[in-house]
């Protein structure tokens, strides 16, 4: 079941807002500001935010802004919500990456209907860019790691390592490669810390691990 976060000041709208995706199926949690919201998103990420640009806090562009920035939230679908309906306002919303924009006062059943749609669309496009190596599963929309049906939590750079060896499968990715792409240095002394990562990567991975093969002194692969 899909998780969707509202952020949303007024208690009346975010009733409404929370009822009716709830009833349409989906779990729902709420927020009446920025700053209970960045708190949720730490401890779990959801499936897309419906997000007011008119907070108490923070300017909805900004949360915006700050989420589209992050590595680990900037594919999170975003619907803007706001009694704004100027074309200028709109348009500065898309360009700053959100996915679809409803202008109050909205319909109940546009809402769930929009909420739907872009949730399918994301769904669709993160099938079409799964990355594979046998059992193992990443998915680079939501930046996530499945073993099987296991999901295997990954810091940032394992993360980043698993998918430069997945994306180039089969083929011998040399230190000097991985450490510029994922480290962004070349410099050799960072080595040890490439070989502590794949030594973590392996363990998390648990038996698939043993996919990712040492090629001494040059580099390694994925089978």
């Amino acid at each position: 079941m899909a998780l969707i976060y509202i952020v949303e000041d007024d208690k009346n709208i975010r009733e409404i807002e929370y009822f009716s995706i709830k009833n349409g199926g989906y779990e729902v949690e709420a927020f009446g500001d920025a700053a209970k919201f960045y708190t949720a998103i730490k401890e779990k990420k959801p499936d897309l935010v419906l997000l007011d640009i008119m907070l108490p806090d923070e300017d909805g562009l900004e949360v915006l802004q700050k989420l589209k920035d992050q590595p680990d939230t900037k594919e999170i679908p975003v619907i803007l919500v706001t009694a704004k309906a100027t074309e200028i306002d709109k348009v500065q919303g898309l360009d700053q990456g959100a996915d679809d924009y409803l202008t109050k006062p909205f319909g109940v059943m546009e809402l769930v209907a929009r909420v739907k749609a872009l949730l399918r669309r994301c769904r669709q496009k993160e099938e079409d860019d799964r990355v594979f190596a046998k059992d193992i599963i990443l998915f680079p929309q939501k930046r996530m790691v499945q073993v099987g049906e296991k999901e295997v939590e990954l810091t940032y750079k394992e993360y980043e390592l698993l998918h430069l060896l997945m994306i180039s499968k089969g083929q011998v990715v040399a230190r000097e490669h991985i450490l510029e792409k994922v480290w962004d240095t070349d410099f050799e002394g960072e080595s040890r810390t490439l070989d502590m990562h794949i030594k973590t990567l392996r363990k998390k991975l648990g038996e698939s691990g043993n996919y990712i093969k040492t090629v001494r002194n040059v580099g390694y692969f994925i089978e």
